[in-house]
C-alpha cells in the first residue's frame, strides 16, 4: 500500500466515524423533547438532526477532502467509480475502511448508551427502519433510492472541473440536510450503506434485520445517479464554447 493511498484510507475512516457519531449522535442524543437537567428543555428535532449531517458532511468534505476526496459513503463511491471518476482498485479499500469506520462510530454510541448512563432517544441507536407505521418496504426501498440518486448526482455534478469547486462542499452539505428532512420521518433516512450498517450491528434485531434494504437500495440510487448526471453533465468543453460564440456576436 501507498503511504498516499494509506492516508486516503485513513482520512475516509476519520470522516466516516465522525459522520456516524456526530449526525447519528445528533439524533441518539438528543432528537427528542424531554432533555436537560429537568428535562422539559427542547431536543435537536429531525431539523437539528438534518442540519448535523449536513454540517458534520460540510466540515468532512473541507478538512478531509483534500486528502480522500471525503467520500465517507459507499454508494458515493461505487458512483464515482462507475462514473470513472475514481479507480476501482482503490474502491474496495474505501468501502472497507468506511465501513469500518462506521462500525466504530457506532460501537462509541453504543458505549455512551449502555456504559455511561446516557438515554437512546431513539430507541433503536439511530437505526433505520421500514414497515414501522410511517412507510412500509416497497416505500423506504424507492425512497432511499431517490433520496440517495439526488444527493450523489449532486456530488457527482458539484465536483465536475467546470463546476465552482470552491463551493462544492456548501452544495454537498445542504443536499443532505435535504434528503434527511425528508427522510427522517418516514424511515430515518440512510443514503449511505455504511451509517446504516453500523448502528444496525450493535442494536441488532429488526434494525439488523432491516438493514439490507439500506444497503441494497443506496446502492442502487448510486447508479442512478451515474444515470442523470451522464444526461445533465456539463460539457468540458462548453464555456469555451460560449466564450467563442459571444464573442462573435
Amino acid at each position: 500500500m501507498s503511504s498516499s493511498l494509506g492516508k486516503r484510507l485513513i482520512g475516509e475512516f476519520i470522516g466516516t466515524f465522525l459522520l456516524v457519531f456526530l449526525a447519528v449522535g445528533a439524533a441518539v442524543f438528543g432528537i427528542g423533547g424531554a432533555l436537560g437537567v429537568d428535562k422539559n428543555g427542547p431536543g435537536n428535532g429531525i431539523v437539528g438532526v438534518a442540519l448535523a449531517f449536513g454540517l458534520v458532511l460540510l466540515a468532512v468534505a473541507y478538512a478531509i477532502g483534500p486528502v480522500s476526496g471525503a467520500h465517507v459513503n459507499p454508494a458515493v463511491t461505487l458512483a464515482m467509480v462507475v462514473g470513472r471518476k475514481f479507480p476501482l482498485k482503490d474502491a474496495v479499500g474505501y468501502w472497507i475502511v468506511q465501513f469500518l469506520g462506521a462500525i466504530a462510530g457506532a460501537a462509541l454510541l453504543k458505549l455512551f448508551v449502555s456504559s455511561f448512563g446516557v438515554t437512546d432517544q431513539t430507541g433503536g441507536l439511530g437505526t433505520n427502519s421500514y414497515d414501522n407505521g410511517s412507510i412500509n418496504l416497497a416505500g423506504a426501498f424507492v425512497l432511499e433510492v431517490v433520496l440517495t440518486a439526488a444527493f450523489v448526482a449532486v456530488i457527482m455534478l458539484v465536483t465536475e472541473r467546470v463546476a465552482a469547486p470552491g463551493f462544492a462542499g456548501i452544495a454537498i452539505g445542504l443536499a443532505l440536510t435535504v434528503v434527511h428532512l425528508v427522510g427522517i420521518p418516514l424511515d430515518g433516512t440512510s443514503v449511505n450503506p455504511a451509517r446504516s450498517f453500523g448502528p444496525a450491528l450493535f442494536a441488532g434485531g429488526d434494525a439488523m434485520g432491516q438493514v439490507w434494504l439500506f444497503i441494497v437500495a443506496p446502492l442502487v440510487g448510486a447508479l442512478v445517479a451515474v444515470i442523470a448526471w451522464k444526461l445533465i453533465k456539463s460539457d468540458d468543453e462548453m464555456p469555451e464554447k460560449l466564450v467563442a460564440g459571444a464573442e462573435r456576436e
